[in-house]
């Protein structure tokens, strides 16, 4: 099952391509940020803000608490620890 999982941005890799480093849960990966960055959300800006990420794409922004919240369902859910082990077999670590 693929899942919008939570992470945090924490650093613009690539802004031609609008390339990020995001942190899911400790498990860091280079997403594309295209749908959440804009002329009122320039990419310097994106650092440090939550997301919801899916198939590699930053598909909204979230707040702290929600991000919280939903990693802990996820988690007490038995369906994060899949999605992460993707992302770490995936991309950066």
């Amino acid at each position: 099952m693929c899942l919008g999982v939570p992470g945090k941005i924490v650093e613009i890799t690539d802004e031609t391509r609008k390339l990020a480093l995001v942190d899911v849960a400790g498990v860091k990966r280079e997403i594309n940020i295209t749908c959440i960055a804009s002329d009122e959300h320039p990419l310097e800006e994106c650092i440090d803000v939550w997301v919801l990420v899916h198939v590699g794409f930053a598909m909204s922004r979230i707040d702290e608490k929600e991000a919280a919240a939903t990693l802990k369902v996820l988690t007490e859910l038995g369906e994060v620890q899949a999605e992460l082990a993707a992302m770490r077999d995936s991309g950066k670590s």
